[in-house]
């Protein structure tokens, strides 16, 4: 079996900042099971569980603590590890926490790639950097229409607006620092509305679902109507390592992607958790009594065509495998199940899934 990704992260050397994180412990155990040495740059996990402390990474990873805000701190760490490939995945990534704390959202998603980009362009031997954003940082007015990558950035809350801003600062960066042959190739990932197992962050509907399904309460619902991109984690996981595997080869490749679902997995709230229920095997859902609610946007689709395009990615799981697999880890967990175990499941399953489906990052089975 050849390695997936073409081999590219074995022996890499790979800074992921926001490794405690949802995402970022997915992405981190990926990467180990791809050989990668990783290092991981990021706050204390603020949720209870944690999926980090859950899969044991810091007994795996070279760890370090920190602040994306802490300009000096993480310019030493970049110095000291000279990393080949950073995906850069720090952030503070929760719409309603944006309202209520607008400086700390502009401060951690805005200067913290600031501070990633010049401690990078400081040490000046990395390769690759990859910035995830979100699908959030499009102007929206509400259409329906899926944005691509040229569509005009924007956002009405704070959280989007500081990715979009994040996004116009990476941009400028590559422009004005970063254009010079040999220079670190920088590039941006939007992802869809990212689920699957492990994820304990309040104000998102799957972990919601999840623990009143566990505790046989029904879900409370605040948005049934609203549309949005859903997909398994490890669907724009796999689209952040392939870009990363490609710009090693070739810096030309530098730029913005979407990474979402088929447009038939953009479903509303409402189908996601009634799917998720009925997944679950029991359960009921009910929607909130909340009069007033900060705005969240209606309808969300992505355009991937540039990416199915130039970095011949494609999404594999469908809407109801992709909710199916997160209700069945979340009960699984629920029953006493290690994390561990059901991670790598689901990456061995997906890695399976990508072979089968000839995705051109995948592994290929070697006849003898």
């Amino acid at each position: 079996m050849q390695a997936p990704f073409g081999g590219a992260f074995t022996g890499t050397r790979v800074l992921v900042t926001g490794h405690t994180g949802f995402k970022g412990s997915w992405l981190t155990r990926w990467l180990l099971d791809l050989g990668a040495e990783v290092t991981g740059y990021a706050l204390e996990p603020d949720t209870t569980p944690s999926l980090f402390s859950d899969l044991r990474l810091g007994a795996d990873v070279d760890s370090r603590i920190g602040d994306v805000r802490d300009a000096e701190r993480l310019a030493a760490l970049v110095a000291e590890v000279r990393p080949e490939v950073v995906l850069h995945l720090a952030a503070q990534p929760l719409v309603r926490r944006s309202y209520a704390e607008p400086r700390y959202t502009f401060e951690t998603n805005v200067l913290g790639t600031v501070n990633l980009l010049e401690a990078v362009r400081a040490q000046g031997e990395c390769r690759v950097v990859v910035n995830v954003t979100t699908d959030k940082v499009y102007a929206n007015p509400e259409t329906g229409e899926p944005f691509a990558e040229k569509s005009p950035l924007g956002g009405f809350d704070p959280y989007s607006a500081s990715k979009a801003a994040s996004e116009i600062v990476t941009a400028s960066y590559r422009d004005a620092f970063f254009s010079a042959e040999g220079s670190a190739a920088i590039a941006t990932a939007r992802a869809g509305n990212v689920i699957g197992g492990g994820d304990w962050a309040t104000d998102r509907i799957v972990p919601d679902c999840a623990r009143a399904l566990a505790a046989h309460e029904s879900v409370v619902v605040r948005n049934p109507a609203s549309v949005r991109p859903w997909q398994h984690v490890l669907e724009p996981l796999s689209g952040y390592l392939r870009l990363a595997a490609l710009l090693l080869a070739d810096s030309s490749l530098a730029g913005p992607f979407n990474f979402g679902p088929d447009t038939a997995s953009s479903r509303t709230v409402s189908e996601l958790v009634e799917a998720f229920v009925s997944a679950w095997g029991e359960g009921s859902w009910s929607v909130s009594d909340e009069t007033r609610q900060p705005h969240e946007a209606a309808q969300l689709r992505l355009d991937i065509g540039k990416a199915e395009r130039q970095l011949a990615w494609r999404p594999l799981w469908s809407f109801d495998e992709t909710v199916a697999r997160t209700a069945c880890w979340y009960r699984a967990y629920a029953s006493g199940e290690s994390a561990e175990a059901l991670v790598r499941s689901d990456i061995s399953a997906y890695e399976s899934a990508a072979c089968a489906g000839g995705a051109a990052w995948a592994g290929r089975e070697i006849a003898t």
